[in-house]
C-alpha cells in the first residue's frame, strides 16, 4: 500500500463520575492534538469528543491521516506517540481501530 492511509481510534475511558470522565476525555484530546506538526507522515489529526451521552458510544474518537503505510508504521513506535501513550497509561477500558487507503473520488 503505497497511498494515504486513514487511522481512525476509538477509546472507552474510566471514571467514576461525570466529571472524571469529561477530564479523562480532555486529557485525551489535549494529549493527541500535541502531535500535530511533531510525526513526519501524519498528515491530520483531529480528536472528537462524544456528545451522545448514550452508554453504548466510545468516548473519544482519533481520526488521522498518513502519508502512506510507512508513515502509520513508523507512527506506532514514534518517541511522541510513545510518550501520549505512556501519559494515558490505564486511562483506556477499550480500543476499537480501522485503519484503510484513502481512495482518490473523481469529480
Amino acid at each position: 500500500m503505497s497511498g494515504p492511509i486513514r487511522h481512525i481510534v476509538m477509546w472507552r475511558l474510566r471514571g467514576e463520575t461525570p466529571e472524571e470522565r469529561s477530564a479523562a476525555r480532555l486529557k485525551v484530546k489535549t494529549l493527541f492534538e500535541g502531535l500535530k506538526g511533531r510525526i513526519d507522515g501524519l498528515t491530520h489529526i483531529e480528536v472528537g469528543l462524544d456528545v451522545s451521552d448514550v452508554d453504548y458510544a466510545c468516548d473519544v474518537v482519533l481520526f488521522s491521516e498518513f502519508a502512506n503505510q510507512a508513515a502509520l508504521a513508523a507512527y506506532a513506535t514514534h518517541p511522541e506517540h510513545l510518550r501520549v501513550r505512556e501519559a494515558l497509561g490505564d486511562l483506556r477500558t477499550g480500543r476499537f481501530q480501522v485503519d484503510y487507503p484513502i481512495k482518490e473520488t473523481g469529480a
